[in-house]
C-alpha cells in the first residue's frame, strides 16, 4: 500500500504546481515526509528506495533527493 501512497502523492504534486514546487524544495527526507503528511499522505521510508520502482521523476525532486531516491 505504501508504494501506492507514494505514487498518489507524486501525482498530486504533478497536478498542483504549488505542491510541486514545495516538493522540489525538499532537501532532506524528513522535509519530504512532513510535506506528504501535511497533504494527507503517510509515506514509509523503506518503500521509497530501490529495488522498488521510483514513483517520483527526476524533475520533481531536489538534486540531493534525486541522488538518494533515484540513484542518479
Amino acid at each position: 500500500m505504501s508504494v501506492a501512497t507514494i505514487k498518489a502523492f507524486a501525482q498530486k504534486a504533478k497536478a498542483e504546481p504549488a505542491l510541486g514546487e514545495q516538493l522540489k524544495a525538499c532537501q532532506k527526507m524528513k522535509e519530504l515526509f512532513a510535506l506528504a503528511k501535511d497533504n494527507g499522505f503517510v509515506l514509509e521510508e523503506n518503500s521509497l528506495y530501490p529495488p522498488n520502482e521510483p514513483q517520483f521523476t527526476e524533475d520533481q525532486l531536489s538534486e540531493r533527493l534525486v541522488k538518494a531516491l533515484l540513484r542518479a
